[in-house]
C-alpha cells in the first residue's frame, strides 16, 4: 500500500468560519463536493495553499462537536483498511464502505480516538 496524499481534515456542523480562517492564511478553495454518499447533510471543500499544502473542511450537520482528523488517500483501499484494523482501528460506520465506482472510502477511528478518512480514488 502506498499513501498518495495525507493532510488534515476538519469536520464541523458549520464550516464557514473555518474556511474563512484558512482563506486568510492563503488557502484557496480547490474542489467542492456536495454529493457525498448521497447525503444532503454532508459537503466538503478541499483547500490548497501556494506551498502545496492541503486541508479538507467537511460540513456535517450531525456531528456533536468539531472533529479534527486526517485524510489519507491510498493506492489500495483494501490493504490499507486491513492494516488499520490490525492496529486496532475500527470503521465508524460498522462494516460500511462507500464505493462509488470511482472511489472507495470510510472513516476509521484509532484506539486513542483520532480519525482517519481512508480513501482510494480508482483510476
Amino acid at each position: 500500500m502506498k499513501i498518495t496524499s495525507f493532510n488534515p481534515l476538519i469536520i464541523a456542523k458549520d464550516t464557514q468560519a473555518i474556511v474563512e480562517v484558512f482563506e486568510a492564511l492563503g488557502f484557496e478553495r480547490r474542489h467542492f463536493s456536495k454529493e457525498i454518499e448521497n447525503r444532503e447533510d454532508l459537503s466538503s471543500i478541499r483547500m490548497k495553499d501556494a506551498n502545496g499544502f492541503y486541508v479538507d473542511v467537511t460540513q456535517n450537520e450531525k456531528v456533536p462537536q468539531t472533529i479534527t482528523g486526517i485524510r489519507m488517500n491510498v493506492d489500495n483501499f483494501d490493504e490499507a483498511y486491513e492494516f488499520l484494523k490490525s492496529k486496532g482501528f475500527v470503521n465508524t460506520r460498522g462494516d460500511k464502505v462507500t464505493d462509488t465506482g470511482s472511489a472507495k472510502a470510510t472513516m476509521m477511528a484509532s484506539p486513542s480516538g483520532f480519525m482517519i478518512s481512508l480513501i482510494e480514488h480508482i483510476k
